[in-house]
Formats: structure tokens, C-alpha cells, sequence
């Protein structure tokens, strides 16, 4: 049985003598009143003129704040009673809201579930359960009349087929449709020429080669899709095999492809190159090949010039170095040194007149005695006014003074490395040098005092198989070509400052720009780049002129030019403009490609080099000869 309600102990009597029933109270909202009394008279809202602030401050300050509820049919604030809230409290919790009614009474089983002996009832069944009923049957009599007299219809079957209807039935057959407006007609399909004739003329059917050919080719290569065929008669002709296919495929053409109306933008095709300078308002360039030093018996790999530009030193695999003179070509003096020359360096100080030369494991500085007597005697002097330090300090590499016979031949010091030396580059000054060995480890690159006889390995580890190494050529940095990267270090600082990625997989040769803020890489899958240092690490431009390895670049000391040597056997000197206005780039432009030297066991062009005052430039090739283009 259910509990009994305990109603809610009733409030004021004004209060419940709001008339208008149970209506929702927003109807009220916007009047001053809430309702009508009994009476028929108004009943007003209490005054309500609390902001949010009071409103706050009574939720703070009233300690009865939390039993006040707002009487939506009056508009009051009451005050619950304690009753009343453990009502409420109950009837959150889903308890009853009687507190005396105990929902867990014993109960009382009416019916026990032993079968006992005297039923409780034994009344006999009745007549009507085995009797079929009257009434039913006069019902389906009804319904059967009905249904016989057609007033009662049996259920249609559903009909599944589905109903078609006109899209466009009731569209205003005068309007232009958007589609309409923007019809794009379907190609139409190209008409059928003399091959496709039952008797073409002779020459357009094929040979056995061409036939051959067509079969090979992939369907989508084929000019025809088709064989021409010659037949004596238009009786003769066959069923085409092919034509449901090219029906089927037409079909497919027409509603696959997608087909759009594009608007033409009329572009000269001459805008779109960019605005080159011609080669001739460029010059002065090296045009023609002037001068061949012949001398040697193999191929020449290295080469530099004195800095006065009289004297050009080269280095070859016959196991000399030839000292020339440049205007004549003359050779002035040979020096054996009993090994391939991997590098030579002319000191770039004019007060110094010495020469370095790396010969398997060691380089040799060498005073070639050519030219001014008192320049060539205060070099010797230089090399002879130094003091052992009292004690030995542990160096990378050993400095011997030449011997009397090596004397004879301008050799002054030699300086011994433990693996093959590949490289030597002189340090602006003329004081410092340094050297690559051929090793892995972090010994790779040395620097190297003349005037101290004092060597240093200025790497902890190694980075990767260096390639080459050069200073720059006004501030304190020195630059280190790996494999795939150029690293910048700070000589003062001893730091790594940038490290450019050359987007190439194997670097040859590095070039640094005479200002000292551009640089050119060459590589062996014939490709040069330009790092503009200012602007980024990666390449400010690719050039792929050459077809094939890149061996040298260079770059001119005060023209803008550089040159780009290649196993292709060409010299190919570009215009390389750097402005001093820092917001415009490098103006690239390729001049002229120098040829001349024979290829010689698949390699052309060894090293170039170019002269220190005039726009002339040198190369050496594996055909053994030196070139001057002028």
C-alpha cells in the first residue's frame, strides 16, 4: 500500500490567495503585479532592487540565506522550516516522505506454497468454458457478410516498385540554367585519314621492322591504335575487332573526363626568361685560349700563381713541380720531388717568395728563387733567423730543415705528416698554413706557423672525410668542405659559426669570394652552388652547365668573375656580381665556355686558376698541358 503524503505545513494564508491558477508565472514577467486575490484585486510583486553586489553580500551575511526560497506565485521570500528541509533532504536522497513509514515490514504470506490437502475453492467449472461462445461466433458472421458485400476490404499488398518522376518537368523551358550557360561541348573525335583506309596508299602501311616496333611499344605510346590493312575490296573487309572497345571507351571519354572552361591569360613566352645583361657588356672576360705550357709528361693536377702575377707554379703526376714564367710560357726551372704533386700554394704575402708543396706524406716549402734577388735573399734570411725553443713541445708533425742537396734545389724546410697530405692553402698573411691528410680521424686538417715552426690540430673530432680547407680572406674564419657540408669556424672564438648544406653528394673544390661573403662549392655530380652567407645556409643558386664532374673553381681577386674546371674538358667563367647595396642579390650570368684540352683517360680538367691583376685564366688538364686563356 503507498505511503501517505505528508503535505507541506501550508504558508501564510495571503499567500495562496493568488488566483490564476497553475499557468507558467513568465507570463508575468513584465507587470508590476503577479496575479489577483480573491477579491479580484491585484496582487504586486514585492520590490525587488538588489544588485548582484547586495545580492552577495546578504548570501555572505544572512546566516538564514540557505533556507530562503523565492514563492514563484507571489514573488515572497520564505523562510523554510526545519520540517521542511528534512523533507527535502529526504526526497534528494529517494527516501519516503513520511518519516514513519518503514518500508521494510514483515510480510504476510497470504498464499503458502505447500500444496494442502482442501483447496481453497472446489467450485465446479462452468458450462461456458467448453462450449464454443455465441457471441463470437455472431461477430465473425458479421465480418464475413461485410467482407462478402465489399464494405470491408482486405490490406493491399505494398507495391515495391519505385516511382520515377520528371526532374525538370516544371522548370521554365525559356530560362538559361547555370549548366546551360557554362556548357562546355565534348571534343569531338578526330576524323579518319588515309591510314584508315580498306586500301591505303603504300606508304602507310607498315614494314615487318614497324610492325615489330608497334607491337613492343606500350598501348599508350602507339601514334596509331591500329595497323593499316590493304584489301581488295570493300567486300572483303572484315567486322572491325576493336569497335565495341572504342565505342565503350568513347562512352567513358565522354562522361569521366572532367571538362572545364579555363580562362587564357595571353603571357609572352619572352617575359618568362629572366632579363640577362649580354655577355659582351660584361667584359672584360678571357675569350681565347693564348698560351700552352707544355713540360710535362702527365697529367697536371695543381697550379698557382705569385702574387705579383709574373710566375705560375704547377704541380704533376710525372713527379715534378715546373716553375713558368707567365707571359712567355717559358718553363724557368723543374724541381723533382720524386712523388705525385697532390697541391701547391704560392705564399699570397708579395714580401715572401716561398712555395708549398705536398708530396705523399709531407709538404715542402720552397723559395723558387725567381725574380727579385733581394725579395728571394730576405726570404732565406727569414727562414734562418729562427730559434729553437729551449724545450721540445709534443707537435702533430715533425719540421726538418732541408739537406744540403735539397737546399741546392730551393727546398728550405720539409714538413712531415703520418698519412698522405691532398691539400695545402696559405692564410692571407702569408705566416699561417694549413694542410688535409687523407685519414678519418680528427687529424685530418693542421695548421701550420712558418715563423715559429710551430704545428696545431685545431679539431677534437672528426666531422666527416674532409675535402678541402680555406681561410678567409679578412676576418678570422676558416672554412671546412666535408662530403656534403661546408662548416664555418671562428678562428678567435673557436667555434662553429654556420654550417651550409650544399645539396650536392660529393664536394670537390671550395672558392671563396674576395669581399668574403659569398662562396662557390663545385661537385663531382656536376653541379655548382653559390652560398650567399648573408642570406642563407643553403644555396642562393645551382648552376648545371657542365656535363659532367666538377674538378676546381676559382674565383678572380678584383673582377667579378669565377670559373668552374670539368672532367667534360670545358673552362666554363661566369659573371658573378656581388653589390654593395646588401637588399640586391648576386647577379649569376655564364660568359663563355673555354675549350682546348683533350680528355685523357676519361678526366679534362684538373684545376683553374685565375690571374692575380689581369682577367686571365689558367688551366691545367690530364693531357699534361697548362692553358692560359686571355
Amino acid at each position: 500500500p503507498c505511503p501517505p503524503l505528508t503535505p507541506l505545513p501550508s504558508a501564510p494564508l495571503q499567500d495562496i490567495r493568488n488566483t490564476v491558477g497553475n499557468i507558467p508565472m513568465e507570463w508575468y514577467q513584465d507587470f508590476p503585479h503577479i496575479g489577483y486575490n480573491l477579491d479580484g484585486k491585484r496582487i504586486y510583486k514585492p520590490i525587488r532592487n538588489k544588485d548582484e553586489l547586495d545580492m552577495f553580500l546578504e548570501k555572505m551575511e544572512n546566516p538564514e540565506y540557505w533556507r530562503t526560497v523565492q514563492d514563484k506565485m507571489t514573488g515572497a521570500d520564505i523562510k523554510l522550516t526545519d520540517e521542511q528541509v528534512d523533507l527535502v533532504h529526504r526526497l534528494q536522497k529517494g527516501q519516503f516522505g513520511d518519516v514513519h513509514f518503514n518500508p521494510y515490514e514483515p510480510a504476510v504470506d497470504f498464499f503458502t506454497h505447500e500444496v494442502m490437502i482442501h483447496p481453497v475453492t472446489n467450485r465446479p467449472a462452468d458450462k461456458r468454458s467448453f462450449i464454443p461462445s455465441l457471441i463470437e461466433k455472431e461477430k465473425v458472421s458479421k465480418l464475413v457478410h461485410a467482407i462478402k458485400m465489399g464494405w470491408i476490404k482486405p490490406r493491399k499488398p505494398k507495391d515495391d516498385t519505385p516511382t520515377y518522376y520528371d526532374l525538370w518537368a516544371h522548370e521554365d523551358p525559356n530560362s538559361i540554367l547555370g549548366r546551360h550557360k557554362m556548357h562546355v561541348p565534348a571534343p569531338k573525335m578526330k576524323l579518319p585519314g588515309h591510314e584508315e583506309s580498306y586500301n591505303p596508299p603504300p606508304e602507310y602501311l607498315l614494314s615487318e621492322e614497324e610492325k615489330l616496333a608497334w607491337e613492343q611499344q606500350e598501348p599508350a605510346e602507339r601514334k596509331l591504335n591500329f595497323v593499316p590493312q590493304q584489301y581488295r575490296c570493300l567486300r572483303a573487309v572484315p567486322a572491325y575487332s576493336r569497335f565495341i572497345h572504342e565505342r565503350f571507351e568513347r562512352c567513358l571519354d565522354l562522361y569521366l573526363c572532367p571538362r572545364q572552361r579555363k580562362m587564357r591569360v595571353n603571357v609572352d613566352p619572352e617575359d618568362l626568361i629572366p632579363k640577362l645583361p649580354k655577355p659582351r657588356d660584361l667584359q672584360p672576360f678571357p675569350t681565347t685560349q693564348a698560351l700552352v705550357y707544355r713540360g710535362h709528361t702527365s697529367l697536371v693536377r695543381c697550379l698557382s700563381v705569385s702574387p705579383s702575377g709574373q710566375w705560375l707554379v704547377s704541380g704533376s703526376d710525372d713527379g715534378t713541380v715546373r716553375f713558368w714564367e707567365v707571359c712567355t710560357a717559358r718553363c724557368m726551372k723543374t724541381l723533382p720531388v720524386g712523388g705525385v704533386v697532390k697541391s701547391v700554394a704560392w705564399n699570397p704575402n708579395p714580401t715572401i717568395c716561398l712555395v708549398a708543396v705536398c708530396v705523399e706524406q709531407s709538404v715542402l716549402l720552397v723559395n723558387p728563387c725567381l725574380g727579385d734577388k733581394l725579395l728571394y735573399g730576405a726570404t732565406d734570411q727569414l727562414l734562418e733567423s729562427y730559434e729553437a725553443p729551449e724545450e721540445e713541445r709534443v707537435q702533430p708533425v715533425r719540421w726538418v730543415t732541408a739537406s744540403v742537396e735539397e737546399h741546392s734545389k730551393g727546398v728550405r724546410l720539409v714538413v712531415q705528416h703520418s698519412k698522405a697530405v691532398k691539400q695545402v692553402t696559405w692564410h692571407g698573411k702569408g705566416d699561417y698554413f694549413a694542410s688535409v691528410v687523407s685519414d678519418n680521424s680528427n687529424m685530418q686538417v693542421l695548421i701550420h706557423q712558418t715563423s715559429k715552426r710551430w704545428s696545431q690540430n685545431p679539431f677534437r673530432k672528426s666531422k666527416g672525410l674532409v675535402q678541402c680547407v680555406l681561410f678567409h680572406p679578412i676576418r678570422p674564419y676558416f672554412f671546412v668542405a666535408t662530403q656534403r657540408y661546408v662548416r664555418i669556424y671562428n678562428l678567435l672564438k673557436q667555434e662553429l659559426t654556420k654550417k651550409l648544406m650544399t645539396n650536392c653528394k660529393w664536394v670537390s673544390s671550395m672558392a671563396v669570394h674576395p669581399g668574403g661573403d659569398n662562396i662557390i662549392c663545385g661537385s663531382y655530380d656536376s653541379k655548382l652552388a653559390w652560398f650567399d652567407l648573408d642570406l642563407s645556409t643553403r644555396p642562393y643558386q645551382m648552376l648545371r652547365h657542365h656535363k659532367k664532374a666538377l674538378r676546381s673553381v676559382a674565383f678572380h681577386k678584383h673582377y667579378p668573375l669565377f670559373a668552374s674546371g670539368s672532367d667534360d674538358g670545358t673552362v666554363i667563367v661566369c659573371h658573378g656580381m656581388v653589390y654593395n647595396d646588401l637588399l640586391q642579390n648576386p647577379l649569376l650570368v655564364p660568359v663563355k665556355v673555354l675549350k682546348g684540352h683533350v680528355l685523357t683517360l676519361d678526366l679534362g680538367v684538373l684545376d683553374v686558376l685565375f690571374h692575380p691583376t689581369q682577367p686571365w685564366v689558367f688551366s691545367s688538364g690530364a693531357d699534361g698541358t697548362v692553358r692560359l686563356y686571355t
